[in-house]
């Protein structure tokens, strides 16, 4: 493990890193859409690469810096997961505090939840546990191709395009066996572990995210009737965004054909922080997915930023205007929309805490 002097270098190493490869993900545009046989649950599972980046193989471990490292567990697929654990020591089966578990951005590992600032607050915010305080869990993505543009195109993420998310695990439709995503599967796993320690509130999980973790987070939480709230940042839609050749609308009911995905938490109570300019045209796809959710019968509160993070009304149409994000945008309004995604909202992790906090469930559940 590397000393704590070290650590900043890692992680402000990662962070250029991750620039430079959202500057080349901007330029290279939008990839063209693999054939896929679109299904009941969307796209096909990803393809999982084990490791390989732009031609590269690379593995990566979170560091966890200053928490714990859980893991390996190994998925059906194969692959051995981590997660990174943040807990105040006031945490135990006699003072059970909230859960929240944030998911990375794409790209990015689970040791970017650091750039949030989120886990400095495990100690002092108050998310209605009877202390303040809350554990933090950040599970880590796999390396698996994705229908993003560019680089991102294959990296490391979550899969929000294979949507069989059914929490009762496998489903047989017109007798073809559907697996559960993998991805949350492993969520489920880390969960049930912290869930089973006694220590947690069971009636305060919450989900929070950035980017493509906080798309994932999103379909995550409106599949599992035990999480309370989610509040995320710069979410596409999970549903449909960018090259997808199969995106579905969410249903609160049966899906009557492949075109809708049946959601089995629909009434979830979600925060949406994103911005009026943001990566690839990206604004109007938040916002098609929000009436999209709003029909279905869910609950979605849009908080959208100005580049100076005020709260506005609506999007920049300068930095885009296609609602599934095919990044019609100018060079110019690409780089302010890739800035502004790259950075989180520190000065909303208040505003999002609390909106958690006001949203628990009415009586106990769990995984």
């Amino acid at each position: 493990m590397l000393r704590m002097p070290h650590y900043e270098f890692y992680m402000n190493t990662r962070i250029a890193i991750c620039a430079a490869l959202a500057a080349l993900i901007l330029s290279t545009g939008a990839r063209a859409a693999s054939p896929a046989k679109c299904g009941p649950f969307g796209d096909p599972p990803a393809t999982v690469n084990h490791g390989t980046f732009a031609g590269f193989v690379t593995r990566h471990n979170p560091i966890c810096a200053g928490g714990e490292v859980l893991g390996p567990w190994t998925d059906a697929d194969g692959i051995a997961r981590y997660s990174c654990r943040y807990a105040p020591a006031a945490a135990s089966d006699k003072n059970p505090l909230p859960l929240v578990i944030f998911l990375h951005g794409s790209i990015a590992t689970a040791d970017s939840v650091k750039m949030t600032g989120l886990p400095k607050l495990i100690d002092s915010a108050d998310l209605g546990g009877a202390t303040p305080g809350f554990i933090l869990l950040a599970p880590e993505g796999r390396y698996t191709s994705h229908f993003y543009p560019g680089m991102d195109s294959n990296g490391l993420g979550w899969d929000n395009w294979y949507r069989q998310l059914n929490p009762n695990g496998v489903v047989t439709v017109d007798g073809v066996a559907y697996p559960e995503n993998p991805d949350a599967a492993a969520i489920d796993h880390f969960v049930a572990v912290q869930v089973a320690a006694g220590n947690v509130d069971r009636r305060r999980i919450y989900l929070m995210g950035w980017s493509n973790g906080a798309a994932f987070a999103v379909l995550y939480s409106l599949n599992r009737p035990w999480i309370a709230a989610a509040a995320v940042y710069s979410a596409p839609d999970p549903f449909g965004a960018f090259n997808d050749p199969c995106p579905q609308a969410p249903a609160a009911g049966a899906a009557s054909g492949n075109g809708q995905l049946q959601l089995f938490n629909p009434h979830l109570p979600i925060m949406h922080v994103r911005n009026n300019c943001d990566i690839a045209g990206m604004c109007p796809n938040g916002s098609r997915f929000g009436d999209q959710l709003r029909a279905a019968g869910g609950s979605l509160v849009d908080v959208i930023l100005d580049p100076s993070g005020s709260q506005v009304t609506k999007c920049d149409d300068t930095c885009g205007t296609d609602p599934t994000a095919q990044g019609d945008v100018g060079s110019g309004a690409s780089l302010r929309g890739f800035w502004h995604h790259m950075r989180w909202p520190s000065a909303r992790n208040d505003q999002m805490l609390t909106f958690l906090k006001d949203h628990p469930l009415g009586a106990a559940a769990g995984p």
